[in-house]
């Protein structure tokens, strides 16, 4: 943490767990404007703090269309994760699944299956990622839940886990539904969720063609092959009630940013409003973890336990999204939520919040976390901690 202040230790209580982000005037003024987006609603969000670095529309409830594919590659992605269903695993083709014999799929994206065929669970799961496959969206559906309805039952409870308040699937596939909605920020957050929780899933998003019966398909997302950015993924989306969007993300230097455009007018336009997204975001802006889960951030005193000392810092990286060339000015200092810590501490319990700061103001907060169980102590142990602070409490004594 060389480019930032030694913690310190404050006294006043704070919001413990709550994340705040706010842009601070120093911020803004520093930070370009936000390039002017031809659709109904986008994000930019920077994948590892979480901050969004511009926005409009972003909760507006919006069809999702093909978009709903990401939250089924999800759960499909969980599902192989907990070994409930393996890529080897072959996959019967129902009728449901046979365009042919289903009047709802004809005319849309398709992986081009045939009822009584046995496809493998990779095959299918490139079907539709890389295909954007309705036909094997509704097989591996079948396969994974026993039916189409609770798999969607699966992806809006997934939904619900991950804190996306504005959506809700009708469908597997994202065909037109009465009653399916997402938005910007929701769809910024389940590609977070991808890229974070399912890696070896979100990798199957960079893959540029897949050929399934001697049939070769390339990959929609077109910014693959965008020489400017290096996008790995995600997602393109249209109906006629939609429009045309895209989920988009791209690395650079270390750093990730997640783009959604909802509603562009035209096919062109969503890649390139995405493009102008990804680019500005990439130019103007940077972000550092200073603070990782894996080292501690301070090491204070605890009472009454089967040690002296514990470890504080955070459960998950603390990284830091701001606007190029502040990053220097950063600091962090630490605030306790009560003057002493007493055991028994359970590991991740919240007991403080770091503060991040910028001239001289707070611009983000994360819980101060315990890193290590702390049991509580002996019989001789806990008199000899109520005596010290009893002797604190009467002369001000120092207590280590």
């Amino acid at each position: 943490m060389k480019n930032f202040a030694l913690p310190k230790k404050s006294h006043a209580l704070t919001f413990g767990a709550l994340l705040v982000f706010t842009v601070t005037a120093a911020q803004a003024e520093t930070a370009p404007g936000v390039p002017q987006i031809n659709a109904k609603a986008y994000i930019l969000m920077d994948y590892q703090s979480g901050t969004v670095l511009a926005e409009s529309n972003a909760d507006q409830r919006l069809d999702p269309a093909s978009l709903t594919k990401i939250m089924a590659s999800y759960v499909i992605g969980q599902a192989i994760k907990a070994g409930k269903i393996t890529e080897q695993d072959k996959v019967t083709i129902g009728k449901d699944a046979w365009a042919t014999g289903n009047p709802e799929l004809r005319g849309s994206s398709l992986m081009f299956l045939k009822p009584g065929e046995q496809v493998s669970v990779a095959d299918l799961n490139n079907g539709v990622v890389i295909q954007s496959g309705n036909d094997a969206s509704i097989a591996l559906a079948d396969y994974v839940a026993g039916s189409q309805d609770a798999f969607v039952s699966l992806m809006n409870k997934y939904a619900d886990a991950l804190g996306l308040k504005n959506t809700h699937f009708m469908t597997v596939h994202g065909l037109d539904a009465e009653g399916q909605y997402s938005t910007a920020r929701d769809m910024a957050l389940l590609s977070q969720a991808l890229i974070q929780d399912v890696p070896d899933e979100y990798a199957l998003h960079k893959q540029k063609e897949f050929t399934y019966n001697k049939i070769k398909q390339l990959n929609r997302n077109r910014l693959l092959w965008d020489g400017n950015l290096n996008v790995d993924g995600i997602k393109t989306g249209y109906t006629n009630g939609a429009g045309h969007s895209l989920v988009a993300s791209a690395s650079d230097s270390g750093m990730r940013l997640i783009s959604v455009v909802l509603g562009a007018p035209t096919d062109s336009v969503r890649f390139r409003e995405s493009e102008k997204l990804l680019t500005w975001g990439f130019r103007f802006y940077e972000t550092a973890t200073p603070i990782t889960a894996a080292h501690a951030f301070t090491r204070q005193r605890v009472w009454f336990g089967d040690r002296s000392e514990v470890d504080l810092g955070v459960a998950k990286d603390a990284s830091v999204t701001l606007p190029k060339g502040q990053m220097k000015g950063l600091k962090a200092s630490f605030t306790l939520n009560s003057p002493y810590l007493e055991a028994p501490l359970a590991r991740h319990q919240v007991v403080g919040t770091i503060d991040f700061q910028l001239d001289g103001k707070v611009i983000e907060q994360r819980p101060l976390v315990v890193l290590d169980e702390v049991q509580r102590g002996g019989f001789f142990r806990n008199i000899w901690d109520w005596f010290l602070q009893k002797l604190h409490s009467w002369f001000g004594f120092a207590m280590n």
